[in-house]
């Protein structure tokens, strides 16, 4: 997966970074705290009931207002859509793992190790890109 940002509107959530829409960034954020709920890891027959009722349109979820009250949403997502949209890029970068033994979805690290590794990225870029470096070498 891709992610483009604008450096002068640069969300602070992660979710808003990683996602094109509000709807995904809000169903990405509730599989996230599903599993949390589970310990960091959620089970075949838990993932299949909650993503049938976000096919169906069950799912509610809450919604502060731009003037602070709360209001309930009702989310719907088709399964299609859902797997090639949240939960694919999700384990691409490694936000979730799965575990095929144990067949659970589960909360991983991965992404938190890729982003230092970007990190390093940056730091070899900006050491290549500097001036002062660039000028020695024109010597």
């Amino acid at each position: 997966m891709t992610i483009l940002f604008d450096q002068f509107n640069l969300p602070e959530n992660i979710y808003e970074v990683i996602f094109a829409t509000e709807q995904q960034v809000i169903v990405a954020k509730l599989l996230i705290e599903e599993m949390k709920t589970h310990g960091g890891e959620i089970g075949r027959q838990k993932w299949v009931y909650s993503q049938t009722a976000l096919h169906e349109g069950k799912l509610i979820d809450e919604e502060t207002t731009q003037f602070g009250q709360k209001k309930k949403v009702t989310l719907s997502y088709n399964k299609r859509q859902f797997y090639d949209r949240i939960l694919t890029p999700m384990k691409s970068m490694g936000l979730i793992d799965y575990d095929m033994y144990k067949k659970t979805y589960k909360i991983s690290d991965k992404f938190n190790k890729n982003m230092m590794r970007i990190g390093n990225v940056v730091a070899v870029w900006n050491e290549k890109t500097s001036t002062s470096t660039h000028h020695q070498h024109q010597k």
